[in-house]
């Protein structure tokens, strides 16, 4: 029974590698495009404005390549698990992950998109074993298989998974208003947190909508921590695979540079594919990193009057000093977690290798 988990959780672990592998090109695209896009915009209460038609016309294919990340990459972790079949239907799903649905407009990002990714393969896995006549056979993949699967999950979703993390959101957001005032730090910290723990995804759009409503009221230090920490997990991850190369596939490698310009423009989704890979490692290190530069940011009364983030908003900042320099600690702190918890990628082989032996070793003994 342990050993069939095992082969079933490596089976996971390896459908979400190759969901990322599918999914790099559209981050890149994105990214780049809304970098450039973006670097020539101005800074308005609503946000980085794009002026020019051409550069507007670059946002919108780099919102065209964010827009289709999340479901190539829960449709591509259905295809590794259950083949060809599974591709449609947990794209479907992924679209519905990321927008919002049902009566409280919840959507849960990347992480229901890799939950939705998985049960969809394990689902249409699952079909591909049904006996049924040949004359139904051939209409299975295109016909029955993903309406069975997008309906059966896709209900799933909407009325037992959204239901609780709205329910969840609602009740954040009534903790962090009781965590004004004197608690000005730990109010950092929590937000930081929040920004990097699911890198754009509901929690951090909690974070996101409670800055917003303070700002509303003329309160900018709790948006400038949140514009602070957006930055770190992208810039984080950028700049531990130019100093850890050794930690890291030359396809991550590049994925740096990408993730690099997206900090820099306070896009925390580029942090999202080095998540997916490691996410036992990258994501402590990229929260406690957003935590301590959120903290850091409150601390020092840092202010954002922007909706937006990263260092393209420093005109538009109070404190500017404190600002880069509590961004910065927090990149640090990310990077050095990072740097004594990631294994070189050979040293991780050889483990895994070891392991793989003594797995052969025990079953030989039985």
């Amino acid at each position: 029974m342990a050993n069939k988990l095992r082969d079933v959780l490596k089976e996971i672990q390896k459908a979400f590698s190759t969901g990322v592998s599918y999914m790099l090109p559209a981050v890149v695209v994105g990214g780049v495009f809304l970098a450039i896009s973006l670097a020539t915009g101005t800074a308005t209460d609503e946000g980085m404005q794009v002026t020019s038609p051409f550069m507007q016309n670059l946002l919108d294919l780099g919102s065209a390549g964010f827009a289709m990340m999340i479901p190539i990459l829960a449709g591509y972790i259905a295809y590794s698990l259950a083949g060809k079949p599974g591709i449609a239907p947990a794209m479907i799903l992924g679209y519905v992950a990321n927008n919002p649905i049902g009566d409280d407009g919840v959507k849960t990002g990347f992480l229901g998109a890799m939950i939705l990714g998985v049960a969809v393969g394990l689902v249409v896995k699952w079909c591909k074993t049904w006996k049924v006549p040949t004359t139904i056979k051939t209409i299975m993949p295109i016909l029955i298989v993903p309406i069975f699967s997008v309906l059966s999950i896709g209900l799933l979703y909407i009325y037992v998974i959204a239901g609780p993390i709205g329910a969840a959101m609602t009740w954040l957001v009534n903790v962090l208003g009781n965590l004004q005032g004197g608690n000005a730090v730990l109010l950092g910290l929590i937000i930081g947190a929040m920004t990097a723990i699911d890198m754009g995804g509901p929690i951090n759009k909690t974070a996101t909508a409670f800055t917003l409503a303070l700002m509303a009221e003329g309160i900018y230090g709790p948006n400038g921590a949140h514009r602070i920490a957006v930055a770190i997990p992208p810039l984080a991850l950028a700049v531990s695979t130019f100093i850890d190369r050794k930690k890291y596939a030359p396809e991550d490698r590049d994925l740096g540079i990408s993730a690099f310009f997206m900090g820099l423009i306070g896009i925390t989704e580029g942090a999202i594919p080095f998540a997916v890979k490691d996410i036992k490692r990258v994501l402590p290190a990229i929260i406690i990193g957003s935590a301590v530069g959120g903290g850091l940011g409150m601390l020092t009364a840092v202010e954002a009057l922007v909706p937006h983030g990263g260092l393209i908003i420093l005109p538009v900042v109070n404190n500017k000093l404190w600002y880069v320099i509590s961004m910065f600690v927090g990149v640090l702190v990310s990077v050095l977690i990072l740097h004594f918890t990631k294994p070189n990628l050979e040293q991780a082989g050889k483990r895994n290798q070891q392991k793989k032996n003594a797995d052969t070793s025990i079953e030989a003994t039985k």
